[in-house]
């Protein structure tokens, strides 16, 4: 899926003033209801479950960003539409800065997976500051539009079953791990799970023997993210963690392997 083919024409509003994240929403549920895809839809109902999925926390994801979405069974395929907001409006975002572009999606209850990917597919879609910035000062419907779908124009393409890889990505920041994990998870045709971990000093200082030598401070969070994916989208997942942490060659604190698989069958559930 390319987010071309689910973003909504008449779920577009440029230079809008919100006073506020309830006004938001409201509006959100005011412009989904436009598209012929809810027609036999209320506002409230639309309304209810946006604000339904804010109570789990904010759906704002910092600069100056956010993507306000829900499920609604009656739905039968992605609503996706834009609003910007120049003066921003408060959004509970994690960098307590306001919200200038929203990007929400209504989506039906049957399809978690493509959901999942539709939201990383997004927010890989908006690194580009420059770009973003462009549509915030976008003066029309259209102009808006156009600038998302210049943004969305790396959308990453279905590759036929072949090769695979085995990556596994240590990591010992929680807020490192939360971007990789969401700029990842939507690659089609990949298989990812999540292992607790634990810094080998957490065991050594249970022992007596190592235990004085391990009373140091040491990284108490660590996650591994293990990765089947196409052989061919190795290189993509790297340069994804990239974008987030810099050059591998000169991170601490992340450690990422690849294994090439001499056998790999079946496929986990999202």
């Amino acid at each position: 899926m390319k987010l071309s083919d689910v973003v909504r024409v008449e779920c577009i509003r440029a230079q809008a003033s919100i006073e506020d994240k309830a006004m938001v929403l409201c509006d959100i549920a005011a412009l989904a209801g436009k598209t012929p895809l809810c027609r036999n839809i209320s506002e409230e109902t639309i309304l209810e479950a946006l604000q339904d999925r804010e109570t789990l926390g904010s759906t704002a994801f910092g600069n100056g960003i956010a993507i306000p979405h829900c499920r609604l069974k009656n739905v039968h395929d992605f609503v996706v539409g834009l609003i910007s907001i120049p003066e921003g409006v408060d959004f509970d975002a994690p960098d307590h800065k306001k919200v200038h572009l929203i990007i929400f999606i209504i989506a039906p209850t049957t399809d978690s997976t493509t959901h999942i990917r539709l939201l990383s597919s997004i927010s890989q879609a908006l690194q580009d500051a420059a770009l973003v910035r462009k549509m915030i000062a976008a003066k029309s419907a259209k102009a808006l539009y156009e600038k998302f779908l210049q943004a969305a124009e790396g959308d990453i393409p279905t590759y036929e079953p072949g090769k695979k890889n085995q990556l596994h990505i240590f990591i010992q920041d929680r807020l490192t791990f939360e971007k990789i994990l969401g700029s990842i998870a939507g690659i089609e045709g990949a298989s990812f799970s999540v292992v607790d971990s634990q810094n080998i000093y957490q065991y050594l200082k249970a022992i007596p023997l190592f235990s004085a030598a391990s009373n140091h401070d040491h990284p108490e969070f660590c996650k591994m993210i293990i990765a089947i994916v196409e052989r061919k989208l190795s290189n993509e997942i790297i340069r994804r963690i990239e974008t987030i942490t810099g050059s591998l060659a000169k991170c601490s604190g992340i450690l990422v392997t690849v294994h090439e698989l001499a056998f790999c069958a079946g496929m986990l559930e999202a």
